[in-house]
């Protein structure tokens, strides 16, 4: 069947490219890649592949870290940010 395809710039001297490189047509490479295409979309690309499963591991928080302290050390940095954002910039030492 003829019909006509437009294609983005950068597939077309993609596909191009590996014509040249393949010694193929340029028909024969464009109905490859659409038929890979096609049958990836049939098929799933991990290959049947058990999938990767995180093993979870506890950690904690660091020795000395209150965790029912950390709203306070937030409230202290905000605080800090803001006292350095009211000073009025002058010359450095």
């Amino acid at each position: 069947m003829r019909t006509t395809l437009t294609l983005d710039d950068d597939l077309a001297e993609a596909l191009s490219r590996s014509a040249r490189l393949s010694g193929r047509s340029f028909k024969d490479v464009v109905n490859a890649a659409i038929r890979r295409g096609l049958a990836a979309g049939e098929h799933p690309a991990d290959g049947g592949r058990e999938p990767f499963v995180v093993q979870p591991q506890a950690c904690g928080l660091m020795p000395g870290i209150d965790p029912l302290r950390l709203n306070q050390l937030v409230d202290q940095l905000e605080a800090e940010q803001f006292m350095a954002a009211q000073m009025p910039a002058g010359p450095e030492r």
